[in-house]
């Protein structure tokens, strides 16, 4: 069953040839208050640790670096196109043909590490669907503030709507996506107009809790900083749809912030789907996205309009 949740109506429904997903939205984790107020360092370190809760990420990220270069190799006609002057204002560019849908995908590492060209290995499966692929690479804490970043970031959106023409993505069918801190930004730059709707994977869409904790001493972010660069408390008056998922087996606080952006967008009347996968990490939740029977990767080629 697919969780549908738009505006303050909840329909559960068998769709899209997607495999069974727990149950109705309704059964997503309400959302509970603020918890991590009273949590000290320690206890905020560990809620969002993904790394350690998860010691074989490191064998996945080197298992999806290789892989990555392999597809870089073989997709190279429109690598680091630059959208502006720093050295990650580069968008890695694959092409699935002329007038084909585009995903943009937004990777993740807490803003401070990681890269687009680490995460090729996700457009793969995508272009054997006929879906375009562009990959956001964006400036890193501590060389950039959480301002500069989520700035970057529509920046690099608006140039490809500039560039997709000579690139032969369809500009009518682009839709962005983003894993961890990569779902955050693409929760940022959900109403840019060059969008339609937006799959946001493992996203931390409240930045406030992060301020006292380990993520925070390259970010440098005061509260202020952390509050208008948090989805969860810039609901606008109308929205384009947005799919949030996330794995049954995260963290806490990682299921959490997931299920209280879903919780805040569906009181203000905006349209969004939670979905929790049942066992999946937050890394391992990656396999439903690469695999074209997955529940994420056929949410995309639904909402994108790829075959």
């Amino acid at each position: 069953m697919i969780a549908y949740e738009l505006h303050f109506g909840v329909v559960c429904v068998a769709a899209l040839g997607l495999s069974a997903i727990s149950a109705c939205a309704t059964s997503a984790p309400a959302a509970k208050g603020k918890a991590w107020e009273t949590m000290d360092r320690a206890t905020l370190d560990l809620a969002y640790n993904n790394s350690k809760a998860v010691p074989e990420s490191g064998a996945m990220f080197k298992e999806w670096v290789a892989r990555s270069q392999e597809v870089r190799s073989r997709h190279s006609d429109h690598l680091d196109l630059a959208y502006g002057p720093g050295p990650r204002n580069r968008i890695d560019y694959f092409s699935a043909g002329q007038n084909t849908p585009v995903l943009v995908f937004i990777h993740g590492g807490f803003w401070q590490m990681r890269s687009k060209e680490d995460f090729a290995f996700l457009a793969e499966s995508f272009l054997q669907s006929g879906i375009s692929v562009a990959m956001v690479g964006y400036p890193l804490g501590p060389d950039a503030s959480m301002d500069e970043i989520v700035a970057d970031t529509h920046t690099a959106i608006r140039y490809l709507a500039t560039r997709l023409p000579e690139l032969r993505g369809d500009p009518r069918r682009v839709i962005v996506s983003g894993w961890s801190s990569g779902g955050h930004l693409a929760a940022m730059v959900l109403e840019e107009p060059l969008l339609r709707g937006g799959v946001a994977i493992s996203g931390i869409y409240e930045l406030e809790p992060l301020v006292n904790s380990y993520v925070n001493d390259k970010l440098h972010m005061e509260v202020g900083m952390a509050r208008r660069n948090s989805p969860t408390l810039l609901l606008p008056n109308s929205s384009k749809q947005i799919d949030l998922f996330a794995g049954g087996a995260e963290l806490a606080e990682m299921r959490r912030q997931t299920a209280d952006y879903a919780s805040a967008r569906r009181t203000a009347g905006l349209p969004v789907r939670y979905v929790e996968i049942p066992d999946a990490n937050h890394y391992t939740i990656l396999n439903r996205m690469m695999n074209r029977d997955g529940e994420i990767h056929q949410a995309i080629v639904a909402m994108v309009g790829g075959r």
